[in-house]
């Protein structure tokens, strides 16, 4: 049984999508992020819409982040930074519907991570909200863990297989048109790179997606503004990149990407509006947030941040919260 909530949140409480479900199993897979470890009541299990809760869960992300990356240096931490609130708002804020102990649950919304090396801060999200034991974020890119440097689906949350860059869209646009023709209420997110955008092929999708009228898909951008090896600028730029989607027959926002609560906002207006144009989300951003070296540096990408300087970060962030 699936039941639907609008309820103000609790103090102290959160959900894990707008569909709580009540079934005892699946009740103990859930934790609270403000009580590790205790399961939650199905009656705790609320949309959490204050703002405040959701830019510290946020918090938290990009701390449980830097630990991964403490412990398994060979993953992209620069790109991973800088789409921490996009995936909060998704997965925190109510937009999508999603089932952590059936993640392949055929009522959930469909979400293709596209810039899959770049959502390794997917990992303790998808922990925290019961796809699979915490106990794995200490096993990323380990023997017998199941989280490596590059996701794919043998990951629980994940649709997709993204380790080759700019065809995240094209798969997401075949996903909604399926949808469509078996008249299903799902809808489609899909996380893409500003860099990856340089690949003809997105924009393949982006003709086919207004086309066939895919008000059921929904588009993301992390405009971070640095590809793998410099400023997007000074490859391909993307400057006026909304005027240019609206172009192609797209309803198109730009949003401060590091306001969770702005991102939610918007992501709402976009999903409850139908109207037959596939819809995008330029999230403005820095790769590397938050860390000395990386924000906003043409060569964030391929950098990793000394040891040293990770603990620093951690322990001071540890002292604060």
């Amino acid at each position: 049984m699936c039941l639907s909530s609008s309820r103000t949140a609790a103090a102290g409480s959160f959900s894990i999508s707008r569909t709580v479900y009540d079934n005892a199993y699946e009740q103990s897979r859930v934790r609270t992020w403000l009580t590790p470890g205790k399961p939650l009541r199905l009656k705790e299990l609320v949309l959490i819409s204050n703002s405040v809760d959701l830019q510290e869960r946020a918090k938290w992300v990009w701390r449980e982040t830097l630990a991964i990356h403490r412990r398994a240096p060979e993953t992209r931490i620069a790109s991973s930074l800088s789409a921490i609130e996009i995936f909060v708002a998704l997965y925190y804020g109510g937009i999508l519907e999603f089932k952590p102990t059936d993640p392949r649950w055929e009522q959930r919304d469909r979400c293709v991570i596209s810039k899959g090396h770049g959502s390794i801060c997917m990992y303790p999200i998808l922990a925290d909200l019961g796809f699979f034991p915490m106990q794995e974020l200490q096993m990323v890119c380990k023997a017998g863990g199941i989280l490596g440097g590059i996701p794919d689906p043998i990951i629980p949350g994940y649709e997709t297989v993204n380790g080759s860059l700019g065809h995240g869209l094209g798969v997401a646009s075949g996903m909604a048109l399926a949808l469509k023709r078996k008249r299903s209420g799902q809808s489609v997110f899909v996380v893409c790179g500003d860099g990856e955008l340089h690949e003809g092929a997105n924009w393949e999708a982006i003709m086919f997606a207004c086309q066939h009228k895919l008000d059921n898909l929904h588009l993301i951008v992390d405009n971070n503004g640095i590809s793998m090896l410099g400023y997007t600028d000074e490859i391909v730029s993307h400057q006026g990149l909304a005027g240019r989607l609206e172009s192609f027959g797209w309803n198109c926002s730009e949003v401060d990407g590091h306001d969770a609560p702005a991102i939610q906002d918007a992501l709402m207006r976009l999903k409850t509006t139908a109207g037959g144009q596939p819809k995008a989300l330029i999230a403005r951003t820095l790769k590397g947030r938050g860390v000395p070296g990386l924000e906003n540096e043409p060569l964030s990408h391929i950098l990793a941040p000394k040891p040293d300087l990770l603990d620093s970060l951690l322990k001071a962030n540890d002292d604060v919260g």
